[in-house]
């Protein structure tokens, strides 16, 4: 027995050894501007924070302003009123809870699009924000006061011969990203409960022991859940604990198990970047010699807060690198892939 214990100390004394020296070579990076306006690295291990660094004036109570990383929270809120039994389910057409009046392009299909269709990038409504020609590019919505009206106004997408059809693709969905759609969520959750930020503190922030934050608020006057949200970096990783943890959180079910697991599982594809997306969450591998399958929170600038089921882990990585693009998410990827998932894989 004393020979297994001492086998098994000096095998995690090897861990630690090598796993330390990654982590500092990865502070070091950052810490010399290698990578970018970095301005938080935390990692949580087995319910246990492991490493946690601040760069660039950040600190532990800094707002993290996570852009679309808000979207995924907005999930996580329409999985609260399934929970608390204010809509049945993801099935639910969202114009039952998201009337506008004088639509443009009317269309009785539009009565038809369905949470889930929202949740997962898919609805029918020509709306793409990775396409400056699209009718509902997200920086055309920010030019006018109603941002829910914008998406409801929105023609039906067309799919000439030469492009695939829903049917025709991965998971039977058209991906297409479409900030406006999550517009429409958040405002389904005002119309439910009357108010979503008094909500969101109700069945999800003060339960998870979440205090301080910020939202952005659109022109009429609710708060914007396609994106912005400040949070601190230690309160991000209890979002993807709580996913880790399928919904449950001090023993209470915040959101269903089958919700959580529904969120993480692929409902929608993409060819570029290579990945999945479930209920506005992406999923995709990270990883050098042995990838690792992960789902996360993605926000411009770079910011990812990932889960690893099969690791046990939660990393949060803040960065404010706003005008590079792809730029950003690389090098953040780059950090999972080189430092933080072999760290990890090797216990």
């Amino acid at each position: 027995m004393k020979t297994i214990t001492l086998s098994i100390i000096m095998l995690l004394s090897v861990w630690a050894g090598r796993g330390q020296n990654t982590f500092n070579e990865m502070d070091s990076l950052i810490t010399a501007g290698v990578y970018k306006e970095i301005s938080s690295v935390v990692i949580s291990h087995k319910g246990k924070i492991i490493f946690e660094k601040y760069y660039n004036k950040a600190n532990a109570a800094t707002l993290h302003n996570t852009r679309s990383s808000t979207k995924t929270i907005t999930g996580t809120l329409i999985g609260s009123l399934i929970q608390d039994g204010l809509i049945k389910n993801v099935e639910e057409p969202a114009w039952k809870y998201s009337k506008v009046a004088n639509i443009s392009n009317p269309d009785s299909r539009k009565e038809k699009i369905t949470i889930e269709s929202l949740l997962t990038m898919s609805s029918m409504l020509e709306c793409d924000d990775w396409n400056e020609l699209s009718r509902g590019q997200e920086e055309k919505m920010y030019l006018i006061e109603d941002w829910v009206k914008f998406y409801w106004d929105l023609p039906v997408k067309g799919y000439p011969e030469w492009v695939s059809k829903p049917s025709d693709q991965p998971y039977g969905r058209d991906f297409s990203y479409c900030t406006a759609g999550t517009v429409v969520l958040g405002d389904v959750i005002q119309n439910v409960t009357g108010s979503l930020q008094a909500y969101a503190d109700k069945a999800l922030f003060s339960k998870l022991g979440i205090e301080d934050y910020h939202w952005q608020i659109t022109p009429t006057g609710i708060p914007m859940t396609g994106g912005g949200l400040g949070l601190n970096s230690r309160d991000l990783i209890k979002i993807g604990q709580l996913y880790l943890n399928d919904g449950l959180w001090n023993n209470e079910q915040i959101i269903s198990s089958s919700f959580a697991e529904a969120s993480k599982t692929p409902k929608a594809s993409m060819e570029a970047p290579n990945y999945d997306y479930g209920y506005l969450w992406w999923i995709g591998d990270f990883g050098s010699e042995k990838k690792q399958t992960g789902y996360f929170m993605l926000g411009n600038g770079g910011n990812k807060i990932a889960v690893f089921d099969d690791l046990n882990l939660v990393v949060v990585l803040t960065s404010s690198l706003f005008t590079k693009g792809i730029e950003a998410h690389n090098q953040t990827a780059e950090i999972l892939d080189t430092y933080i998932i072999p760290s990890i894989q090797i216990i």
